[in-house]
């Protein structure tokens, strides 16, 4: 294995300050950012696509993020080692500001959950039908998290955080609670309520 492709345990509160650090209106590229993170710079890439889901206005938060947990989701789906970006995507990324405004709003719980995060059951991690089951359930989240569906945003934001973080420390043991919890909201949220049943079926006949 490579030592660029060697898997890199980051805090992720201390990502979040190096990002917001500088002048608020430079932009992060997503190109820039996702080098040098190896097989964790899914875990990068979704955080990253998880944000939007916090900003304050109905629907544009799922518009933006859902595509890019989607993303992720079909590249794990499909057992890729790299992440890919087209080229268009890559030269965007989010504003410093927008990273200033989410530390402020979440740093502090997320200070406290890392408390609890560390690397461990690396087998998770690793696994291909894992990361296959992983990308399985971040692509039917990010289907949810696109649809204007009233007051979810900020609960599949959380959600999908657990995958960010569990992908970004290495940490198995939450990864194993982000599936659990992530297959109880698709259930919930998605078949039985019916959102999830015609999307997913358009999707499907888009592949196939």
């Amino acid at each position: 294995m490579a030592a660029d492709d060697a898997p890199r345990h980051t805090s992720t509160a201390t990502l979040i300050d190096g990002f917001a650090a500088g002048d608020p209106d430079e932009v992060l590229r997503l190109g820039d950012l996702l080098k040098g993170f190896g097989p964790a710079a899914f875990g990068m890439l979704l955080f990253i696509g998880v944000l939007p889901a916090f900003i304050p206005v109905p629907g544009v938060g799922g518009a933006i993020g859902g595509p890019m947990v989607i993303l992720v989701g079909v590249q794990l789906l499909l057992g890729m080692r790299k992440v890919w970006l087209p080229d268009f995507l890559a030269r965007r990324g989010p504003h410093r500001s927008a990273m200033m405004r989410f530390r402020q709003r979440m740093a502090p719980w997320l200070r406290r959950l890392e408390k609890l995060v560390r690397p461990r059951m690396a087998g998770f991690l690793d696994n291909r039908l894992a990361l296959g089951f992983t990308g399985l359930l971040l692509v039917l989240l990010g289907i949810l998290l696109a649809l204007p569906l009233p007051f979810t945003n900020y609960v599949f934001g959380f959600l999908l955080l657990l995958f960010a973080l569990a992908l970004l420390e290495r940490d198995g043991a939450l990864l194993l609670a982000a599936w659990i919890a992530g297959a109880i909201a698709v259930v919930v949220f998605g078949f039985l309520s019916g959102n999830l049943v015609e999307p997913l079926a358009r999707l499907i006949d888009s592949w196939f």
